[in-house]
């Protein structure tokens, strides 16, 4: 069965990275895996990759799992078809996406997962989890070979919503961002988490957690609430 954790991003509000994670973290992990395997590769553009593992590695062995990052492995694909679990860091979802392909490990990814994999992402990590990673926030720095991703759950999910504009902000909002891409594919479906929240994938079913709603984005700017807390089938999205 499917143990997918989708977070919006490493940090909410003022408090420290993925301080606000550990019964999130805890939930798809405790009676998986004492081991995670760490995939940096949506970072290690402004900073490295050992820079990325030592600022995530703290925070799993404080919650009982020992960490290393893929980087440190010859074979990535060995290191994956190895793992008791993964956990994908945020960043640049495009530069994610141009690795995880160049390093071949898509299909396996979706493989081990499929499985019963444990899989632990945030932000980019998250979006990686979709069948398109077409619905990031993220500006487009390098070309994937496709923009089709991992394809785990069958819809978008955009990460650090946030409602409405900034004073001062004359550009689009995320409500009509997503309006825009929604009648562009009007055959797809968007789910927007606020920071903090996640998605905990469990085989045909998610659960939303963390203080906010996820929010179900549909045609004609309808929105419908996903209330904390909640259960749902992943395929009545």
């Amino acid at each position: 069965m499917k143990q997918i954790l989708m977070m919006s991003s490493s940090r909410k509000g003022s408090q420290g990275f993925l301080a606000h994670a550990d019964d999130q973290v805890h939930a798809v992990l405790r009676d998986h895996a004492k081991r995670v395997l760490f995939v940096p590769y949506a970072g290690g553009i402004t900073y490295s990759f050992d820079e990325y593992e030592a600022r995530v590695k703290p925070m799993f062995e404080r919650l009982g799992y020992a960490l290393e990052s893929i980087h440190h492995h010859k074979d990535p694909r060995a290191a994956v078809e190895q793992a008791q679990a993964v956990v994908v860091g945020g960043g640049n979802t495009f530069v994610l996406l141009d690795r995880l392909y160049n390093a071949g490990l898509v299909g396996l990814l979706r493989e081990r997962v499929n499985a019963g994999m444990p899989y632990v992402g945030w932000s980019a990590g998250a979006n990686v989890v979709c069948p398109t990673i077409r619905t990031t926030n993220d500006m487009p720095i390098v070309e994937p070979p496709t923009l089709k991703a991992l394809n785990l759950i069958p819809f978008q999910v955009n990460p650090h919503f946030i409602s409405g504009k900034p004073a001062g902000h004359n550009g689009e909002s995320r409500e009509e961002r997503l309006a825009e891409y929604l009648a562009i594919h009007p055959d797809e479906r968007v789910v927007a988490i606020r920071e903090g929240t996640a998605l905990y994938v469990q085989g045909d079913n998610a659960t939303v957690l963390g203080e906010f709603d996820a929010l179900h984005f549909k045609q004609g700017g309808v929105v419908d609430k996903l209330a904390t807390g909640r259960t749902f089938a992943l395929a009545s999205i």
